[in-house]
This record gives C-alpha cells, structure tokens and sequence, in this order.
C-alpha cells in the first residue's frame, strides 16, 4: 500500500514479519523518555498555586512521564497489542538495567580529589523500595492501558479514539499511581500518609488531564502512522498474556 493511502483493516497476526516504517523509532522514543522521567522527576515533589486552594503539592515527574502512556496509545492503537507489549519489556528491561548501573556507579569509590559525591549520591543514588515501586508500577499500568485500549477499539470498531485513549489512561494511570506512590513512599520519612495520597490522586488527575490536552496530538500522530505503514491494526485474536514479546 503506497504512503498517504487509506490504512486497511488488518488483524494483529496480519502484521507478522512485515516490515514496519515507524515502528523502531517509536519504541525508542517511548524508551528514552521513561528512562530520563524516572531519573529526574520520579522522588521530586514541587508544588503550585492553585486560585482558592492555595499551594498543592504534585510529583515532578508528571510533566513528562505522561507522554510513555501517549506512546502507548500510539503504539496500541497503529501497531497493536503484541508490539505495545514487545516495547513495554523493553522499556521494563531498560529500567531495571538503569537501577543497576545507577547502584554501580554510585557506589563507587570516589577519587580523593572529586568532592562531589554527596551531590551525585542525592540526584543518581536509587532507593531500592522507590526502584520497586517504579517497576511494579510501570509493568501494571502499562499492560492494563494497552489491554484495555485494545479491547476498546475492537468493541467500538475502532470509533471514538478520543475516549479509548482517555479510558485507558483513566485506568492504565490510575493503577500506576495506586501501586507506585504507596509502595514508594507509605511510611517513608518526610511523607505522611495524608501526603502520599494527596499526590497519589493528585498524580492521576494531571496525567488523565494531560491526555486530554494533549488528544488532538494523538490524533495526528495516529492518523499520521497509519497512513504511512498503510494498515489500521485489530486485535481481534490476539493472546493478550503480558508474559511474553512474540509479535
């Protein structure tokens, strides 16, 4: 099918060893910006002004963590549920990779004359219980925002993007700050309880907010894609076990 031709229905096994334009440099993106959201925004919380409400706090990570879930979107709804998964593994293996290479380097002698480690060890070190908390989170929302954003474009015969995209970041996001900020920070010094929750929620509604705002991207990004690899993707047989990267 030539490039700016109407994408035509195919099944998700249709796609197999076909070759896809896109596909690589959107699960590098998708990569990329979990890897930097996670270094650093994911233990910063920042506050702002809200007119009646006074100072709220919120995660730093919400201004950019986010866009993985609109990648997400984008790579559930034009390649599929099996391919999201292939990039939600690698994503997952990036991360854990990036735990360790953090534990490494930061444990690391310090040459006498480098006075910089204290800094290094607040910005780089990694807290095992947040790294935990991080995956855990990210594996979870991840696979329940593609699932239910595939299911829902079957169900709907692919109409109304808007509100499959918005759907499953309800749930998808509402499952990763339900997992991570508990397991993160429940307990942990200089967070009470009525904190955690208070930017566990707070967490939820700007990134839902976000994928609203930022829909009319989407909607380009997907159109976009589909009219370049020339398919429009239904995962209408697809084993949809999170445990597994066969495409």
């Amino acid at each position: 099918m030539s490039e700016g031709a109407k994408p035509g229905r195919v099944s998700a096994d249709w796609l197999h060893g076909r070759n896809l334009r896109f596909y690589d440099f959107i699960m590098a993106a998708f990569v990329a910006i979990l890897l930097l959201s996670n270094v650093l925004g994911a233990g910063k919380v920042a506050q702002i002004w809200l007119p009646g409400v006074g100072y709220w706090p919120f995660g730093a990570g919400i201004l950019f963590f986010p866009i993985s879930y609109i990648i997400g979107d984008v790579l559930t709804e034009v390649y599929g549920y099996a391919r999201a998964r292939r990039v939600i593994w690698a994503g997952f293996s990036a991360t854990v990779f990036m735990a360790f290479m953090s534990w490494v380097v930061v444990a690391l002698p310090p040459a006498p004359d480098w006075t910089n480690q204290p800094a290094y060890e607040a910005v780089f070190g990694q807290v095992p219980r947040i790294v935990f908390a991080s995956m855990c989170a990210f594996w979870a929302g991840e696979f329940v925002n593609s699932y239910v954003l595939a299911r829902l474009k079957v169900a709907t015969a692919g109409r109304h993007l808007w509100m499959r995209t918005i759907g499953s970041t309800i749930v998808g996001q509402g499952v990763d700050s339900a997992i991570f900020y508990p397991l993160a920070f429940l307990y942990a010094e200089g967070w009470t309880t009525q904190l955690v929750f208070t930017v566990l929620v707070t967490q939820w509604v700007l990134k839902v907010s976000w994928e609203v705002l930022l829909t009319p991207l989407t909607y380009l990004v997907v159109g976009a894609l589909k009219r370049a690899e020339g398919v429009d993707v239904y995962d209408e047989d697809t084993n949809f076990t999170p445990f597994g990267t066969k495409v």
